[in-house]
């Protein structure tokens, strides 16, 4: 019996992808060997030496697990750990709220707010169908994200590049134009890419139109905490939604604020009409998380959980918790203060009055080219910066570096 030839590649069609906007310059910034190079691109907070930073309070449960020979390596459930879960509500919502224990809120452990945005887009796609309006600009993943699982994005508007501050006339007037019952997705605090924030007053305002256009919100919970310090401040226009008797759905990650990025730590909330409506969403949510991973990661969680129920451990948290976001604000102010004693061209008084990890510095993106190639200070094409890759360290070498690629001539 003759058999077939076999073809020697079965996949020479494919094309090859380009890099990651963001991971790939953590690559190109580990491969350069230039002494004087800074990262700013990447998400994570670092020290100000440029380590990765770890909370002694992890430290300290993580050793308190060690020892602990009940723990076992079982799965967890497909919601996830329940006392992580508890916490994870505890977190957003207010640490003494109803909310809290509310029969109709739907959480979901998930593989922090990545995977949480997943399995929210998924949902919405199978049993919600209809535009997603994003901010423009938004963090860039949303949109792959979203189109991934069949979305139909649109934008609002949101960065005002004069004031280089919030466009809240266009924002509302694209949320009032915006079809009644579409999903609108607003960023709980530290707005990503920008660092623009509504003021609550401002909060008050898009709730409003969101009310009278019967539009549902979706909340990314990214950094409550790591902003203003506050998980309350933090949450105030997520929690005034929530006030005013809005359904809504919230992503939600304990990456950055706990510094727990690889252990993959998030959750999904569904903030439901009633007890019955929840159960029945839920039960297919259950059906969505089966399919695409089965069940979360446990270590994590249980360091997450004994911060957030157990009050001495979340005190200590969120004390160690000041001064990391004491350091983002005071690089602010030092670069600031570098551009103006340089003498950069331009006004540079939104890098303070941004907030949390990321400046949007207002550098095009020839000139954001120009820092990476020229100068080996890696961020990204929108002028993006991460504030934690800036240290007493190479601050007068990053503004230096910003007034050059402002003044050359392209």
């Amino acid at each position: 019996m003759q058999r077939l030839a076999l073809i020697n590649n079965q996949f020479a069609h494919v094309q090859q992808a380009p890099p990651d906007p963001i991971l790939g310059l953590t690559v190109a910034f580990k491969e350069d060997k230039d002494p004087r190079k800074c990262n700013l691109g990447v998400g994570a907070y670092r020290d100000n030496d440029g380590k990765p930073y770890v909370f002694p309070i992890v430290r300290k449960i993580e050793a308190e697990l060690a020892k602990d020979t009940t723990i076992d390596k079982e799965y967890l459930p497909i919601d996830g750990l329940a006392e992580f879960g508890k916490g994870a509500r505890m977190a957003v919502f207010g640490w003494d709220s109803p909310h809290v224990d509310s029969d109709r809120i739907g959480t979901i452990q998930t593989l922090s707010g990545t995977g949480a945005l997943r399995v929210i887009a998924d949902t919405l796609a199978a049993f919600k169908p209809g535009a997603i309006y994003v901010s423009n600009p938004t963090w860039s993943n949303h949109h792959g994200v979203f189109a991934a699982a069949g979305l139909k994005i649109r934008e609002y508007r949101y960065f005002d590049k004069k004031t280089k501050g919030l466009d809240l006339a266009g924002c509302l007037a694209d949320l009032e134009a915006a079809a009644p019952g579409s999903v609108v997705m607003l960023h709980t605090c530290a707005h990503n890419p920008t660092g623009v924030d509504p003021t609550e007053e401002e909060w008050k305002k898009i709730a409003e139109v969101c009310k009278r256009n019967q539009l549902y919100p979706f909340f990314d919970t990214a950094y409550q905490g790591f902003s203003s310090g506050s998980m309350d401040k933090d949450a105030f226009g997520l929690r005034h939604f929530l006030n005013e008797g809005f359904e809504m759905c919230i992503s939600q990650s304990f990456a950055k604020v706990m510094g727990l990025y690889g252990e993959r730590i998030g959750a999904c909330h569904f903030v439901c009409a009633d007890k019955a409506t929840k159960e029945r969403l839920m039960s297919q949510v259950r059906i969505i998380v089966r399919v695409q991973y089965s069940s979360p990661p446990k270590h994590g969680a249980l360091v997450a959980a004994k911060i957030l129920t157990n009050p001495e451990y979340r005190n200590a948290w969120l004390a160690e918790l000041a001064p990391v976001c004491n350091r983002m604000n005071e690089m602010r102010a030092a670069l600031k203060a570098a551009l103006v004693k340089n003498g950069c061209p331009g006004d540079w008084s939104h890098i303070t009055t941004q907030i949390g990890m990321f400046s949007f510095t207002g550098l095009t993106v020839a000139q954001s080219d120009r820092m990476v190639n020229h100068h080996h200070i890696y961020m990204t094409k929108n002028g993006r910066i991460s504030i934690c890759g800036v240290t007493t360290k190479n601050v007068d070498y990053i503004a230096d570096a910003i007034k050059e690629v402002v003044t050359h001539k392209y």
